[in-house]
């Protein structure tokens, strides 16, 4: 018996078939490794490809084999060491299992654990399965428009690669009886008239009678035969229209504490957040826009690179972001076209009297207009006033507004994941 492995690449310069059969096998090891090695790289190489490792004992293949007892004989080519009627003996446990676990031996043998590479683009298949924007909608068509083609009935004009060939063949046999009907039943009644002459007998045989008969025939037929199998009329086309269809516009706020109670490891921690919440956009939604906004004591909207790189801090006024985002979405993001949704990170510290402004910016002016509002709080003391503002916000829009707490790198992918997992949503058609 041969194996054959099929080692070539697809038009997509992915890996063969093989390989996508075994990626999704083993979906559930490799998205648990995704997992942990998102926790654990740094923010330049979030989006790196990663080694995946999969334990061997889950790598065994379910085969047919004989059962305990009766009688067998096996041929095994190439064996220098034993005859007829020896006893193979079996092999000690323990030692080069590969997973660990037992002492040295000088015996006995096993298999390493399977390691293998994912590319780039795998790494953010697995890292982003499962999740989407909640509640997002279809909203009218603004800009450049998207179609789709529907059939649209048949032509009579179109080019070669729309040809309907049943359509056309019908046609051709349509017209073909409309020119042919006439003379197919005068056809019909000369060979009538022609059996009927042939078969008289003798003196009621009249040749120049059937000879007439059979030149009219045969007239009649090459004129039949002179009507076209398929004529250029008789083409008919498939006829496509291009309709408008609308398309899920979407902006994301990212909104950034930079106050100076803000460390550089707390930094670290939203970035890593606002990084995988950025490549989640840029990967799945096309038409999707993001607003970079910064904030100490003012507010202030920014590029991917000054938002991710600058070093400017100050005191803090949570409530400027809030207000600019409030701002912006007025000037430049109208509800009726566009699904509006915001993510914001802080430590909690706030001005004493700005949490309830921003409570109040929040039910009013941004909550009622807005798809999703996410709020991750980057502290491991205990809450403060934000919070405890913010959880009646929760209480009030429960569908709209979600917060969660994040006290390491490790929380990060899997808050993520369950800010914006599918099922925990309601998807709008």
């Amino acid at each position: 018996m041969s194996h054959i492995v099929d080692r070539r690449l697809n038009a997509k310069n992915k890996s063969a078939v093989n390989r996508q059969r075994f990626l999704r096998r083993y979906k559930d090891h490799i998205k648990k490794a995704v997992s942990g090695a998102v926790s654990k790289r740094s923010i330049t190489d979030i989006e790196q490809g990663e080694k995946i490792s999969i334990p061997s004992r889950d790598l065994n293949e379910p085969v047919f084999h004989h059962g305990q007892g009766g009688h067998r004989e096996n041929v095994l080519p190439g064996n220098k060491e034993f005859t007829s009627g020896d006893k193979i003996q079996r092999p000690p446990a323990g030692g080069g299992g590969g997973s660990g676990g037992s002492g040295a031996s000088d015996s006995g043998e096993g298999e390493d654990d399977f390691v293998f590479q994912i590319s780039q683009s795998e790494f953010l298949d697995f890292m982003f399965d499962d999740l989407a924007l909640p509640n997002l909608v279809k909203r009218q068509l603004v800009g450049d428009a998207d179609f789709q083609r529907h059939r649209a009935g048949i032509s009579n004009e179109g080019n070669p690669g729309q040809l309907n060939v049943v359509r056309s063949m019908r046609s051709a046999h349509a017209r073909r009886i409309a020119l042919t009907a006439k003379k197919r039943r005068k056809l019909k009644e000369l060979k009538a008239q022609l059996e009927e002459e042939q078969a008289k007998q003798d003196i009621l045989y009249d040749a120049r009678k059937v000879k007439a008969l059979e030149e009219e025939i045969t007239d009649l037929e090459a004129r039949i035969k002179r009507v076209p199998w398929l004529d250029t009329f008789d083409l008919k086309y498939n006829l496509h229209v291009k309709h408008p269809v609308p398309r899920s516009k979407a902006v994301m706020f990212c909104l950034m504490d930079v106050s100076g109670s803000m460390t550089q490891a707390t930094k670290d921690l939203a970035k890593r957040f606002f990084i995988l919440l950025y490549l989640f956009l840029q990967r799945n939604y096309e038409h999707t826009e993001v607003v970079f906004i910064r904030h100490h004591t003012s507010a202030k909207e920014v590029d991917e690179e000054e938002f991710f790189y600058s070093r400017e801090t100050g005191g803090t006024i949570v409530s400027s972001a809030l207000k600019l985002m409030h701002s912006i979405m007025e000037a430049r993001y109208p509800t009726s076209e566009w699904n509006i949704y915001g993510a914001q990170a802080s430590d909690g510290d706030n001005w004493n009297e700005d949490s309830s402004v921003c409570q109040e910016v929040l039910c009013d002016e941004i909550l009622p207009l807005v798809q999703y509002f996410s709020y991750i709080e980057i502290t491991q003391r205990e809450h403060q006033a934000l919070w405890h503002e913010y959880e009646e916000v929760k209480a009030r829009f429960p569908e709209v507004f979600a917060m969660e707490q994040i006290t390491d790198a490790q929380d990060i992918f899997p808050v993520f994941r369950e800010l914006f997992h599918k099922q925990t949503h309601r998807q709008a058609v």
